[in-house]
């Protein structure tokens, strides 16, 4: 499903009137009507019910003027609370303005204290709160007054509705800057806007619907919508049947580098999570004292042993053995449990330089580029990276503050500059290829915050690249199964005693829904 950006949902509008012909008045009904069904939904009935109107003085207002009309032919007790002058109305907004005073519908102004005071005491006796202030085209914070009407609105009881995206949330980020209406729930129209996936907006919204107004699909498909939100639909069509002919060969060789001591356990999740992703064959390439760990825990993972360092961390003498190994696997993932040593550096570059096959790289493969980022570029072969913020700051020389206050942005911009599938995990992972395409993942819960869920990540991914799957599109399959796993064994476990092992256990069960 695509995610829409303010501008991206004007544009759709726009042609959807001037190329098919449909007038705006009629989206506006549409999207008052459907909006008016959800709050049937919440109240059951709404005849003697009282409810509140916050109505802006934009196109938001007017889906909240239609709503209004419907709820008194419905026998609701309204009042509507006008938040601009009549004068500024946009042009639909002010037609159905004049039919509610047609009505003789209870319309009232909202610009000074007077008004406030008088609005508090109706919030008191409300049923129901629509918010119907802003809209999609909100940017910054709230003025000083409609701060302090948003205030009261929370402080209120009575359940919020909001229209499209509830006032004080940016449709294109997600940001709150400052005060921003909490409802209960949002019906946003024809498509999600990114703000509302994105935390904190997804907090705001409360449930989401998305509500269809009659906009034609050919406009909610266009390509030049590069924002995705991930579902199970996407991800369905990328995982096929096996094959009753297949063997083990049909579905590839992941190779798994790293391994280091104190941190062997990062490899080894890794090799047995593309395993249990799917991979028909995983190597588990470490340093050659700690195959003995390896090959007694996992009897289904093969060992490649690598010459090591003083310290038994991969040495310089292993590039040719790397190299050989490379020559006969599907796709290689470079970091988990490497540890961060001189020689990191160079032999993660000898690889983005000697490899024929798909590289998806991790931790301590990433750590090794931070002063070289720039080899990243116009590589032979596709590249998956897979940071956390942390690691994402020392890559791009930004501050973890900078990367999570523009996830989306920063993840499309560097995907493009260093011509690689980004994926930036975290609380709504977000991925993004050299296309500019972005893609947005909104399953997973906090108790995946566990050390080694990353590497459970990598390996996922790369197994999905070893059976065959695009890198770019195993990057998207693979966080959105990952989420599902964290999910399901966050049911089984609860979140605060999840670990790793968990996911790799709950892969096998979540696989079963895609076949």
């Amino acid at each position: 499903m695509k995610l829409l950006k303010a501008d991206e949902m004007k544009d759709i509008d726009r042609r959807a009137s001037s190329e098919f012909g449909i007038p705006s008045l009629i989206l506006m009904e549409n999207a008052g009507l459907r909006t008016l069904e959800v709050i049937e939904e919440i109240l059951g009935e709404t005849k003697n019910r009282m409810i509140i109107i916050l109505a802006g003085k934009g196109n938001n207002g007017g889906d909240g003027l239609v709503i209004a009309r419907h709820l008194i032919n419905s026998g609701a007790v309204v009042e509507t609370y006008l938040t601009g002058q009549v004068e500024e109305l946009t042009h639909d907004s002010r037609i159905n303005y004049e039919i509610l005073l047609k009505m003789g519908a209870r319309i009232l102004p909202l610009s000074s204290e007077k008004d406030l005071d008088r609005l508090m005491l109706s919030l008191m006796n409300a049923d129901l709160i629509v918010d119907a202030l802003y809209g999609i085209g909100f940017k910054g914070s709230l003025n000083p007054f409609d701060s302090r009407l948003v205030k009261m609105v929370n402080w209120c009881r009575a359940p919020v509705v909001a229209v499209d995206i509830p006032s004080g949330v940016e449709a294109d980020t997600g940001r709150v800057h400052g005060d921003a209406i909490k409802a209960i729930h949002t019906v946003t129209f024809a498509l999600p806007k990114i703000g509302l996936v994105l935390e904190p907006g997804k907090e705001y919204a409360g449930t989401l619907s998305v509500a269809d107004i009659s906009i034609p699909a050919v406009l909610l498909e266009d390509n030049s919508i590069k924002t995705n939100l991930i579902s199970e639909t996407m991800v369905s069509a990328l995982l096929k049947p096996r094959s009753a002919n297949s063997h083990k060969g049909t579905y590839g060789h992941a190779l798994m580098l790293g391994g280091s001591p104190g941190m062997v356990g990062a490899i080894m999740m890794a090799s047995l999570a593309a395993l249990r992703t799917g991979a028909g064959l995983v190597t588990a390439a470490v340093p050659e004292s700690l195959t003995v760990v390896v090959d007694s825990s996992l009897m289904e993972i093969m060992t490649a042993p690598l010459a090591e360092t003083g310290q038994s961390a991969i040495a310089l003498e292993a590039l040719p053995a790397i190299e050989n190994l490379l020559g006969t696997v599907s796709v290689c993932a470079i970091g988990p449990g490497l540890s961060r040593y001189p020689e990191a550096g160079a032999i993660v570059r000898y690889i983005l330089e000697r490899s024929g096959v798909p590289l998806v790289i991790d931790a301590d493969g990433l750590n090794a580029l931070e002063n070289d980022v720039a080899i990243l570029k116009d590589r032979q072969v596709p590249i998956v990276l897979t940071p956390h913020p942390g690691e994402m700051a020392r890559l791009t020389g930004k501050s973890i503050e900078e990367v999570q206050s523009q996830r989306l942005e920063i993840t499309q911009t560097y995907a493009q500059k260093w011509g690689v599938t980004l994926v930036l995990k975290g609380n709504k992972t977000i991925l993004a290829n050299p296309s500019g395409e972005v893609y947005i993942n909104i399953n997973g819960n906090p108790g995946m915050a566990t050390a080694g869920s990353g590497d459970v990540l990598t390996g996922i991914i790369t197994g999905l690249i070893a059976q065959g799957l695009k890198p770019q599109d195993a990057a998207f399959a693979g966080v959105y199964l990952h989420g599902l796993a964290g999910d399901l064994a966050a049911e089984i476990k609860g979140e605060r005693g999840l670990i790793a092992g968990d996911l790799i256990l709950c892969l096998p069960e979540v696989l079963k829904k895609f076949l």
